[in-house]
């Protein structure tokens, strides 16, 4: 996502007001429907229920409750569309997971990296999410810091 800090302010207090009626698995649904639409331009159940290792019966479950909170646009056999909240709000999902995973990878964590991040982006702050983007931007342009960190690291994890 380059340098840019987020998009909107609305897209930031989507999140809040939803935060209270979206669970961790409507996040999770909204931030692989509005991944997936972005990669193959369509989303159906069957292909997020796949993604998701879910069975179709669930997805539609969960998109039907997306749907009740103005989030998607679902019909019986048709496509998952995004309403323009959705997009703002999938939009920062998918975002937060990638600064998520981009800082676990900086320093070091390559075990279990998918499972880390999901169990950190379901409850981390805007703020820290910021700050953490923030260190990550800055280590990815220094070279040098990151060699050091590497080799600090190593002793400390022979000790």
């Amino acid at each position: 996502m380059g340098k840019k800090e987020f998009y909107t302010v609305r897209g930031y207090q989507l999140l809040l007001q939803n935060k209270k009626s979206l669970s961790s698995a409507m996040e999770d649904y909204l931030e692989m429907i509005f991944r997936t639409g972005k990669q193959e331009g369509i989303v159906r159940i069957g292909r997020l229920a796949e993604l998701l290792n879910v069975k179709a019966s669930s997805a539609t479950k969960m998109v039907q409750k997306l749907g009740e909170l103005g989030l998607v646009r679902y019909e019986r056999y048709g496509f998952i569309e995004l309403t323009e909240d959705g997009k703002n709000v999938g939009e920062y999902l998918l975002y937060r997971h990638n600064v998520i995973e981009g800082f676990l990878k900086l320093i070091g964590i390559k075990e279990n990296l998918l499972v880390e991040t999901e169990l950190i982006e379901h409850n981390i702050s805007p703020e820290t999410l910021k700050k953490m983007k923030i260190l990550t931007d800055f280590l990815d342009g220094m070279q040098e810091i990151k060699e050091s960190f590497e080799r600090f690291k190593k002793e400390r994890e022979e000790e």
